[in-house]
């Protein structure tokens, strides 16, 4: 790899944790720092809960179930069974380990450490090398108007499961929220930064939403992987959600959302035909295979956007 010695990742849950581990394989942990979006995060049976933070640090331990690809391996459920019969609120499943993780976190800010701190904290407890940052310490919600009225994230998401339709999206407290000091520090002197191929939307929109992040990126080296693959997305709401917003769910459109901002996109493929369309919109292009299935599939991939990443004009 010759994009440099800092890279930066910009994720959201299960794709872009798969791509984070990829990179991870790739360069050391002084290398690679993970941004992840922290506007999923939400307070549930009076604790702190960061779904993406967690998904991927589970990833990068080695923890994460690889069937769901969100929550722990061999996880089992028995609070929540109990919860039930006692008539409390099941929708969101929490396993019995993986409230460990949520008892300690709201522990730990309750005594007022910082998230970024205590992520770092809960990271090495579980042998994480690599820098994990939540993209702010401060709060930042996505909510989503739809035919069912605002709706937070996580209720449309999970209790909802993602069936009422979307009209608008909004990112609230992103316009005071300030950007982790971590972050701000990583970026300075970055050599590029890759976007994984998280939902543009609801993953990735909010972290470019907070401070001045959008306008740091877009002067940087910054490409981004593609999360829809042949008009389909491979995990999540992200094809239906395009839709609902009166879009074509494809690479183009995606490029299309990230105009400006990237030096270079990447895509699958099955939609090699739409690469030129791509370049039209003045980024360069690699099209290869971004399906990942293993960990060798993740490496192979993460290799070839560094390489991709090297390439580009400064």
């Amino acid at each position: 790899m010759s994009a440099g010695g800092n890279i930066i990742a910009l994720s959201g849950g299960v794709g872009g944790a798969k791509l984070a581990l990829g990179l991870a394989a790739c360069l050391g942990p002084a290398q690679l720092a993970i941004v992840a979006n922290t506007a999923d995060d939400f307070e549930h049976l009076g604790l702190s809960i960061c779904p993406d933070l967690d998904t991927v640090m589970y990833t990068l331990a080695g923890l994460a179930d690889p069937e769901r690809g969100w929550g722990l391996a061999g996880e089992t459920w028995q609070c929540m069974d109990a919860l039930a019969a006692l008539g409390g609120e099941d929708w969101f499943r929490l396993g019995d380990r993986d409230l460990a993780t949520h008892l300690q976190r709201s522990l730990l800010l309750a005594r007022g450490e910082g998230l970024a701190a205590v992520t770092a904290r809960l990271c090495a407890s579980l042998g994480v090398r690599h820098t994990l940052i939540p993209m702010s310490e401060q709060r930042v919600r996505t909510v989503l108007d739809t035919d069912r009225g605002e709706l937070a994230f996580q209720t449309y998401f999970v209790r909802e499961r993602c069936a009422p339709r979307v009209q608008a999206i909004r990112y609230l407290g992103a316009d005071a929220a300030v950007p982790s000091a971590a972050l701000l520090a990583r970026l300075d002197g970055a050599d590029g930064v890759i976007i994984c191929p998280s939902n543009p939307w609801l993953s990735v929109d909010p972290i470019l939403a907070v401070g001045d992040l959008r306008a740091r990126i877009a002067a940087s080296r910054a490409v981004a992987v593609s999360p829809i693959v042949g008009g389909r997305a491979l995990k999540g709401p992200a094809a239906a959600l395009m839709e609902q917003l009166g879009l074509t769910p494809s690479a183009l459109e995606v490029a299309r959302h990230y105009r400006g901002l990237l030096r270079g996109f990447v895509m699958d493929r099955e939609d090699a035909a739409q690469a030129d369309a791509v370049r039209a919109l003045g980024m360069d292009v690699l099209v290869t295979d971004t399906v990942m299935t293993d960990a060798a599939s993740k490496a192979r991939l993460a290799a070839e956007v560094l390489e991709f990443l090297s390439g580009l004009r400064a």
